[in-house]
């Protein structure tokens, strides 16, 4: 069992920064992605920012600059620490992890599906 929980959504000012951080939990013993996802109302669902094991990062265009995405690997956590923040950026904010192997039992195995966080809200008042 895999577990995902998001924390540091909040209400900022226009300029401000934020961090949010995801921890994921479980009998894990590796995680081979991890990213962000955001919800804006009545929007898909996007990727902001995501990361693999082997460090390579990937932004969306609007972030660049702005965002940067950070794992800690002993530790099975991601985050995400915004800066410059715009009006734009308010969404539901969601953690994702993928390639997750686990443990069970005695024998370890490689999940077919993805996990996700509760999500955690963002809101960035002018």
């Amino acid at each position: 069992q895999v577990q995902l929980v998001e924390s540091g959504g909040g209400l900022v000012q226009a300029g401000g920064s934020l961090r949010l951080s995801c921890a994921a939990s479980g009998s894990i013993l590796s995680i081979n992605a991890m990213g962000w996802y955001r919800q804006p109302p009545g929007i898909q669902r996007e990727l902001v920012a995501g990361i693999t094991s082997g460090g390579s990062t990937n932004y969306a265009d609007s972030v660049k600059g702005r965002f940067t995405i950070s794992r800690d690997y002993a530790k099975n956590m991601v985050y995400l620490q915004m800066n410059s923040l715009k009006a734009e950026d308010t969404a539901v904010y969601y953690c994702n992890a993928e390639g997750v192997t686990y443990k069970r039992g005695s024998l370890y195995y490689a999940s077919e599906k993805a996990y996700w966080g509760q999500g955690t809200q963002v809101t960035v008042s002018s």
